[in-house]
């Protein structure tokens, strides 16, 4: 059921595009506040979560290769308006993720500009004249289509395995030169179960390690989807996961006990190692800032489809479903979702510090898609999708249901010094709780729409 979308996405692009959509740059500061327990908290955030998400997005992509991806599981494995809540739970997590996304633009630019540039983040005009460019210009690419788009997200994802090239032999680069005493790429430590530290685990679960589900949104404009989508998880798992223990690890060799600053922190390292007056960091910190327009551009566009599907189902007017004539794209539901994203940044932002804006996003986002990530890690286990799936692949379910639900009840804990931290719970609950009821009525009208 593609309804006349154009198939642009082949293997190569989508295990770019996987690489894209899971490693992002604020993770390894995040994970770099547990010290030499980051590498624990990794390999079990990968066992718990990781690889049981691969494994049930494979077998589930396999079953159902369709345009709508996890909207279109859940529909078949528990129903229509549980499935219509969770593609909302995972569309509401895609808008504010996007948000959370370039809202990082205005820091990352401060650390390439320098000293002169610092005031920048804290700027909220400024913050709206670069967020709001940013995104007029993924809607555009997102207006004209994938064949453009793709492209975009290739080079996104390049310029982020760039960085990460430079990131990771850094550390041994400084030994040689003297400039640290000390590294271990692999540091073990036995974790401290404390509130912050399974916050942090929370983060790094249904935060950094997920996404895999994401590009299956568009299988029915992938060639192939049933084989290449479950392909490109296998090829890219392996590469993110070096990424992401190593990249942390360098982290830590130059913060060290300094404070991190979550929003940037590859950044911040490449300032530290490379000093003030090196062209190096610039051009490092220049391919982040192009990471995150492309990966804010994949995961916008992706999100722009769930409403496009819904209105095949008559659950939102079929506004939201029209397509561009020529480019064959859902330009209203574009147009739409970009309004959102700006009030979003917006408000995010009113009467509190830069980063805790930026973690009140990352953790509402989370969130969403926790309640969305229970739902996926439910459909082998429960429901009309449950028959012949193996005993193994419900034991993989299982652990991502549980990490699953560690990271959707933990989130309002805050990782960052915040204005108040009752207020930062609200704000997150709130959210939440007034986003679902928002989808309820949403359903509820398109139901009586469809009589």
């Amino acid at each position: 059921m593609d309804r006349g979308l154009r198939k642009e996405l082949g293997l190569g692009d989508l295990v770019l595009a996987q690489i894209l959509c899971v490693v992002g740059s604020s993770w390894v500061g995040i994970a770099a506040k547990l010290g030499r327990a980051q590498v624990a908290f990794w390999v079990g955030a990968m066992a718990l979560f990781y690889l049981p998400l691969a494994a049930v997005v494979i077998h589930l992509n396999r079953l159902m290769p369709l345009e709508g991806g996890l909207y279109q599981w859940a529909k078949a494995g528990f129903g229509q308006m549980a499935g219509f809540l969770t593609a909302w739970n995972l569309w509401v997590y895609a808008v504010i993720v996007t948000g959370a996304i370039v809202f990082v633009v205005p820091t990352d630019l401060s650390y390439m500009i320098g000293p002169s540039a610092a005031w920048l983040p804290a700027s909220i005009p400024a913050t709206l004249l670069i967020t709001g460019g940013v995104v007029a210009a993924i809607t555009l690419v997102a207006i004209h289509g994938l064949d453009i788009g793709k492209w975009l997200h290739n080079a996104g994802s390049v310029m982020i395995l760039t960085a990460y090239a430079i990131l990771l032999p850094l550390p041994l680069w400084a030994l040689w030169r003297g400039s640290i005493h000390h590294y271990q790429p692999i540091p073990w430590e036995w974790p401290k179960l404390d509130w912050f530290s399974v916050a942090v685990f929370g983060q790094m679960t249904a935060g950094a390690l997920s996404g895999f589900e994401y590009v299956a949104i568009m299988a029915g404009e992938c060639r192939n989807a049933a084989r290449t989508v479950g392909r490109s998880v296998m090829i890219s798992a392996p590469v993110i996961s070096v990424m992401f223990i190593l990249g942390t690890s360098a982290v830590l060799a130059f913060i060290g006990n300094q404070p991190i600053n979550v929003i940037g922190p590859i950044p911040q390292t490449f300032r530290l190692a490379f000093g003030a007056n090196s062209w190096v960091a610039p051009f490092a910190i220049f391919l982040l800032i192009a990471r995150a327009i492309a990966s804010a551009s994949l995961i916008f566009t992706g999100l722009t489809r769930l409403p496009m599907t819904a209105g095949w189902d008559n659950l939102v007017p079929a506004w939201f479903a029209r397509l561009d004539p020529r480019r064959r794209t859902p330009v209203n539901s574009i147009l739409f979702v970009a309004a959102v994203v700006m009030v979003l940044i917006l408000l995010s932002m009113l009467g509190v510090r830069e980063q805790e804006a930026s973690q009140l996003l990352a953790n509402a986002s989370i969130v969403h898609y926790a309640i969305a990530y229970c739902a996926l890690f439910l459909l082998p286990l429960v429901g009309t999708l449950r028959a012949g799936v193996p005993a193994w692949l419900k034991v993989a379910a299982v652990c991502g249901l549980f990490s699953s639900a560690v990271s959707l009840l933990i989130a309002v804990y805050p990782i960052v010094d915040v204005v108040s931290r009752q207020s930062y719970a609200t704000k997150i609950t709130g959210v939440v709780v007034l986003a679902n009821m928002a989808g309820v009525l949403i359903y509820r009208a398109g139901q009586r729409r469809r009589a």
